[in-house]
């Protein structure tokens, strides 16, 4: 719309700030679901390509939604559902040709293609990152692996616990003298890989904006994770002290710097600037123990702080805190942080209806976008859901498209949509076992 016409320019929509964005995502289980969700929120056309029998392991993993009859749908597991809303499906046999030709189809009219498997596994079906390329010149193609595509160990399996023992990082995470301890989340799987990928290919479309082509991303889970030591190894770069578990500066080394037990839990002290760890001081009248603020855990000081701590509750520490200004906040269980205050302010719990299964909570996205925010509401497909529509997309005809799906080259969805759980046909891939 041209200045000065009268009317008002048309208002982006929620997810419309990828909609132009076509993304092919080939990844299973996590680092890759959860790199096309995020681009799936922000508006991107993600459509999964899964194999003719499984597909997304995935999708078969507990707990489940709903009831068996639904089985079929491949949209019962949580965990499916909480990586893969607003994409697409389509069933593809790379092993045969006319699967192939369908695949290589597909990434001459897509952006970007997100890998998975080990590094050549794409080029001995003959749909490797050359071949794409030859498809689609101006593709952007971000395979995510554990140790990248060459090295001593890219042929090497591996999940995320080995990746952060193998780059120093599990290593240094824990107390001092106890074993290593895994955290919660998967920071090689997500900080490393997933993120990783959703950067690297943002800035290849942005070069691509330049020069016309598209290009290889090669995200590493294993190099990803360590960049997360950025400040530990800079340190150790300069000194040659070998950092030990447990005695970090901001992994267990301070005692301003720590969690604490208190009378019904634990929260974090994280009173690392001197006016926040006087604040806390001052604030328990204990003046006394700000010259103490850096010694190490198990020192008389340590043990001192560690009693004061004791004497509260977590919600009087919160009280504390909101007077005082001293970085102390109480350490949630899940079904307390999802319940805060804090995440229900920032929209972090979002609900959306799941055909056939109703309404489902699931975790929001954390990018807030001022004028094209996320969209987290749109459902998850089912298993091969849009297999018909993406090859008619692709420019194959009915006929082709029913030829290629009874030759098994490509399948379409085991549910027929519209029709009753008693009419449905109940075959399916099966149960994920651990």
């Amino acid at each position: 719309m041209t200045a000065g016409s009268g009317r008002e320019a048309e208002q982006p929509a929620a997810g419309d700030a990828l909609s132009d964005l076509k993304v092919l995502d080939l990844t299973r289980l996590l680092p890759g679901g959860f790199c096309s969700l995020l681009l799936a929120d922000l508006g991107a056309e993600v459509l999964k390509v899964e194999d003719t029998g499984m597909g997304d392991y995935i999708r078969w993993a507990p707990p489940y939604y709903g009831s068996d009859e639904q089985q079929a749908l491949g949209t019962r597991s949580a965990l499916y559902l909480s990586l893969n809303r607003g994409k697409r499906s389509v069933r593809l046999d790379l092993k045969q040709e006319q699967g192939r030709e369908a695949l290589l189809r597909l990434v001459a009219g897509h952006d970007v293609v997100l890998d998975g498997f080990r590094p050549g596994v794409l080029d001995r079906l003959g749909v490797g990152y050359e071949r794409m390329r030859e498809a689609n010149p101006r593709v952007v193609y971000c395979a995510i692996t554990g140790y990248g595509q060459d090295g001593p160990y890219a042929q090497r399996a591996g999940h995320d616990m080995n990746y952060l023992g193998l780059v120093g990082l599990l290593g240094l995470t824990g107390v001092k003298d106890g074993p290593p301890v895994q955290s919660a989340g998967q920071i090689a799987d997500l900080g490393g890989g997933a993120l990783m990928a959703a950067f690297g290919v943002m800035a290849a479309l942005h070069e691509r904006e330049r020069s016309g082509e598209g290009q290889m991303v090669d995200a590493s889970m294993a190099d990803g994770a360590l960049s997360w030591l950025a400040m530990v190894a800079g340190r150790y770069f300069c000194d040659g002290e070998v950092p030990r578990r447990g005695e970090q500066q901001l992994a267990g080394g301070l005692i301003c710097y720590l969690p604490y037990e208190v009378a019904d839990g634990w929260v974090t002290c994280g009173a690392l600037e001197p006016k926040f760890w006087a604040a806390f001081c001052d604030g328990v009248g204990r003046p006394d123990l700000i010259e103490k603020q850096f010694e190490a855990p198990g020192s008389g000081a340590w043990e001192q702080v560690a009693e004061v701590f004791r004497s509260r509750s977590r919600d009087e520490w919160k009280a504390f805190n909101d007077e005082h200004d001293c970085c102390i906040e109480p350490v949630l269980d899940l079904d307390e942080a999802l319940d805060s205050e804090l995440v229900r302010s920032r929209g972090m719990v979002t609900e959306l209806e799941q055909p056939e299964l109703g309404k489902i909570r699931q975790l929001g996205n954390p990018l807030k976008l001022s004028r094209t925010p996320a969209d987290p509401t749109r459902p998850a497909p089912a298993f091969g859901e849009h297999t018909d529509e993406a090859l008619a997309e692709a420019g194959y005809s009915r006929e082709e498209i029913e030829a290629k799906k009874e030759s098994g080259a490509a399948l379409g969805s085991a549910v027929p949509f519209g029709r009753s759980g008693s009419e449905r046909n109940h075959e399916s891939p099966g149960e994920f076992r651990a």
